[in-house]
């Protein structure tokens, strides 16, 4: 706010508490001196939301307290540290390779939102609360089939082993053995069998994750298969 600024918001305040004029011309000038010093960064109204006069206001509706500057400060900084708290960085349109254009753009959209020139910009997600996937989401995954490209895919499969003989099998027609909990390494469904070994104490201790599943996690999914089938049939004949 600049001085003509901070006047008028003096007689705002002034119009609902009396007790902050000043009848004397130099003691004016000098709350108007001081006003000035302590909200000069603090502006007088933005488009989203602030304003000067609110703060005031609210100050001498629940407050028996004459008003200070920081009763006008306090509530400018919090509403700043709010906006920033709501605003993720969008991507700047620069070129990346442009280190001091890249930063000048993120620092200069950080301030337009402190300063309440602009919204906060908030991080789209890709999914839409408890319903999933966002449809536009589901509708691009059946045209490519996966969300992860077939090159790269068999790019991974050296890294993901035992991810790999799972979906290997799965398109085989053979059944998904990670689909149910191992009895030999107790591994959880989704979760990769482990080298089982007994350790001097009788205790089982698990090491490394092995590529294929333990036979007998085979045995079992394969034998839950035709039960698995059967019960989504009997709705859809219901």
């Amino acid at each position: 706010m600049d001085r003509r600024e901070i006047a008028a918001l003096l007689a705002y305040i002034g119009r609902l508490d009396p007790r902050t004029i000043r009848t004397d011309q130099g003691e004016a000038r000098d709350q108007l001196a001081q006003w000035h010093e302590l909200l000069g960064d603090v502006p007088m109204a933005t488009p989203h939301g602030w304003d000067a006069r609110v703060a005031a206001r609210q100050h001498i509706r629940t407050s028996p307290y004459q008003i200070l500057p920081a009763d006008v400060a306090r509530p400018w900084e919090s509403y700043r540290r709010d906006r920033l708290a709501r605003h993720s960085d969008p991507t700047p349109s620069v070129d990346p390779d442009d280190q001091a254009a890249w930063t000048a753009e993120l620092v200069g959209a950080r301030r337009a939102v402190a300063a309440g020139i602009a919204q906060p910009a908030q991080a789209r997600a890709i999914t839409s609360g408890r319903d999933g996937i966002d449809p536009r989401l589901k509708a691009r995954l059946r045209e490519i089939g996966s969300c992860i490209p077939p090159a790269a895919r068999a790019a991974l499969a050296p890294y993901r082993p035992a991810r790999a003989a799972r979906e290997a099998a799965v398109a085989q027609g053979q059944p998904d053995a990670l689909s149910v909990r191992c009895e030999w390494c107790l591994a959880q469904p989704g979760e990769p069998c482990r080298r089982r070994r007994v350790g001097p104490d009788g205790g089982a201790r698990g090491t490394a994750p092995r590529a294929t599943p333990h036979p007998g996690r085979l045995d079992l999914a394969a034998a839950q298969q035709p039960q698995q089938t059967e019960q989504v049939r009997q709705p859809a004949m219901a």
